[in-house]
């Protein structure tokens, strides 16, 4: 686990709830990141964190970003990287959206399908497009393996379309799932990559990069059961650097890579400091009398992925507390906005509306998942520490993405 000691004193110093950032921590992942994977290109996904003071350090860092669409591709270039490290990682874009990215000055374009070939040819002509292979998403939370990506065949197809069309193939990429927990799904995503840059190089189609996407996991969340998830990233990046050298071997010329990580770079780097609503103890029908933790914020202003993984809760009001096991719900009048996984959360017996929580390890996807006020509530404002702030006080406070 990552030292979190500057936000949990930032944490302390806040009197009202909000996610805060350590920007330190961000920079530090990313620089052992580059050591594990020493070459490698990141492109940031932006998804995972819109936030811009988090942008503004990873560009400063050398990163780049992975965009989903215009808006980001616009909120990339405030932090002033040229629109070459820029990716249109979506192969999900209309017309519109091509063009607009194509007039920003974005060349790089992710696609699975010969209708966006046309499309691509058409609104952005001379790009350089990236074929995305599907894969299973076994082992990861959350698979990403039906809405993305083409089959081996289809990627021939797609490459061979995109050069008749005056594009140019420019390269793979993949997804092997978000919070991947295996490097297995590494391996078979390496071993599909070389098995396809073979046969591309039969079709004359020589690539010139590899994608890696995303999937890398963070280390502090746990699953729905409350076990830690323990995700072998050693191996992973052993697993990755292998298949590169792998890739290299069976390609036409030499290959430059590309990797997308997310909630790796983040998500354990940022904490929300929440508060109690209220505990209760009530008889739903049935008979069975259970105790509900309500929290200030919840599925839909903070905590969304709450259906795939549990937060770590600490009650600084409360540290060795007797406890009581119970659902934790947010704030809203909706039946959702919930989790309970076998028999509860252990909660301090004693705990009172008003009260501290912090919610360790939701740097990612607790801002960009956020709704703009579901049934009232408003998203969490941020804030971002660094180390040249001893006290942990939060810094300069912009608005949320």
């Amino acid at each position: 686990m990552p030292d979190d000691g500057r936000l949990r004193a930032a944490l302390a110093a806040c009197e009202d709830d909000r996610i805060i950032f350590d920007l330190d921590g961000i920079e530090a992942q990313y620089d052992a990141l580059l050591r594990e994977l020493p070459g490698i290109d990141v492109r940031f996904a932006m998804k995972a964190c819109p936030v811009d003071e988090v942008l503004d350090c990873l560009a400063a860092r050398g990163a780049g970003f992975d965009a989903a669409g215009p808006q980001e591709i616009t909120q990339a270039l405030r932090t002033g990287v040229p629109a070459g490290r820029i990716h249109y990682g979506n192969t999900v874009k209309s017309d519109r959206q091509i063009a607009e990215a194509y007039r920003l000055g974005v060349r790089d374009f992710a696609t699975d399908s010969l209708a966006d070939v046309a499309a691509l040819a058409q609104h952005a002509p001379g790009a350089r497009v990236f074929c995305r292979l599907a894969t299973t998403g076994e082992g990861a939370l959350w698979g990403l393996s039906r809405k993305f990506g083409c089959s081996p065949e289809d990627a021939v197809r797609v490459l061979t379309a995109a050069r008749d069309a005056g594009l140019t193939p420019a390269g793979l990429s993949v997804h092997v799932g978000s919070q991947q927990l295996t490097v297995e799904a590494w391996q078979s995503a390496l071993d599909t990559l070389a098995a396809v840059i073979e046969e591309t190089g039969r079709h004359g189609i020589p690539l010139q990069y590899v994608n890696l996407g995303g999937g890398l996991p963070a280390l502090g969340v746990l699953d729905r059961l409350g076990n830690p998830l323990h995700p072998p990233v050693d191996k992973m990046f052993a697993a990755i650097r292998e298949g590169m050298e792998h890739l290299r071997t069976v390609s036409a010329g030499p290959l430059e890579f590309l990797l997308e990580p997310g909630r790796h770079l983040v998500a354990d780097h940022g904490a929300i400091r929440a508060h109690v609503t209220r505990l209760t103890d009530r008889q739903q029908l049935g008979g069975e009398r259970s105790h509900w933790l309500y929290l200030s914020c919840g599925k839909f202003n903070g905590l969304y992925e709450m259906d795939g993984l549990r937060y770590r809760l600490e009650f600084p009001a409360h540290a060795g507390a007797p406890t009581v096991l119970a659902v934790i719900a947010g704030p809203t009048c909706d039946s959702d906005d919930a989790y309970d996984e076998g028999a509860g959360v252990a909660v301090p017996r004693d705990a009172a509306s008003g009260d501290p929580v912090w919610i360790l390890s939701c740097g990612a996807y607790a801002t960009s998942y956020t709704t703009r006020g579901f049934n009232g509530f408003p998203p969490l404002p941020h804030s971002c520490v660094r180390a040249d702030r001893p006290s942990g006080a939060p810094g300069p406070e912009r608005d949320p993405q």
